[in-house]
């Protein structure tokens, strides 16, 4: 049975690693905080030290980390670049820049590493359930050959050569978070003006305004949870390599600049680890809403 490394055991690796390990595959887990690779132990999975360790014998290695920066220190200086074997397929499912995407493929080839980028969306429930939304960037061998590997977390789509699946990526956070923010802001109104939210919110279900985030993270601004699934931090995170890509290529993104500075005001008001739909917490406070 195929050798999987996968390397970041957080709010996504986790139910990933699960799935991997239900689905028969040899799972190897590290993740810098030992206690959430530790989680793993009972699905079977083998946890390491060191990514190294992880990665030695594996066939498939797939990362799931924070962002571009700790991506390349993973990869290249604490050793598993050079500790993966010959003809290994790394593929990166985190949420970093094409740029950087574009660079990982390059050193690796070096290596003959083959490369592909796969960022997801559909969050913690998505992981859980196996229904991610998964953009490839990459070669269509490539592809083909992760492809089993992936049908574990959802459904996946080739949207083109290395890169294009974190621009793809970066098109479905812009989407998301300027829609996270006209749900907020539109449901506060209607609270301010008297209506009852969660009975807005079912009025117009259906209508063109439905959406899966008013469903879902609609849902949360009515019940107040802003537990982290996808955290603002990270929400942020993403709308910066959508604004920094846009400077590569020459192109004005104005809406996706107005959200990205309502979620840094949300964070420097000390809303970073709430879920993204924590801007309505943000825009609650501009108005004097509790």
């Amino acid at each position: 049975m195929m050798n999987i490394a996968i390397l970041g055991i957080g709010l996504m690796g986790y139910p990933m690693g699960r799935r991997l390990c239900a689905a028969g595959y040899v799972v190897h887990a590290w993740n810098r905080t030992p206690d959430k690779a530790q989680r793993l132990l009972t699905s079977g999975a083998t946890v390491h030290a060191t990514p190294v360790d992880a990665v030695r014998n594996a066939d498939v290695i797939i990362t799931m980390l924070d962002n571009g920066a700790v991506v390349e220190r993973v990869l290249f200086d604490l050793g598993v670049a050079a500790a993966a074997k010959s003809g290994a397929l790394l593929v990166d499912m985190s949420s970093i820049k094409p740029a950087e995407a574009r660079d990982h493929a390059a050193r690796l080839s070096e290596r003959h590493i083959a490369y592909l980028d796969a960022p997801v969306s559909g969050g913690t429930i998505g992981a859980e359930n196996g229904t991610l939304a998964i953009m490839a960037g990459g070669k269509a061998a490539t592809f083909e050959q992760a492809l089993p590997v992936l049908n574990v977390f959802g459904r996946a789509t080739h949207v083109g050569p290395t890169g294009a699946g974190q621009l793809a990526k970066i098109a479905n956070q812009m989407i998301v978070g300027a829609t996270i923010g006209i749900v907020a802001e539109a449901l506060l109104l209607c609270e301010r003006g008297g209506a009852n939210m969660a009975k807005v919110k079912e009025a117009i279900t259906g209508g063109f305004a439905d959406s899966r985030v008013l469903q879902v993270h609609g849902q949360r601004m009515v019940e107040r949870d802003f537990a982290p699934r996808g955290r603002m931090s990270v929400q942020l995170k993403d709308l910066h390599n959508a604004l920094s890509t846009a400077r590569e290529i020459g192109y004005d993104a104005p809406i996706t600049a107005l959200f990205e500075q309502l979620y840094a005001q949300g964070i420097d008001h000390g809303l970073a680890d709430l879920d993204h739909a924590g801007l309505f917490v943000e825009l609650a406070s501009r108005n004097g809403m509790s």
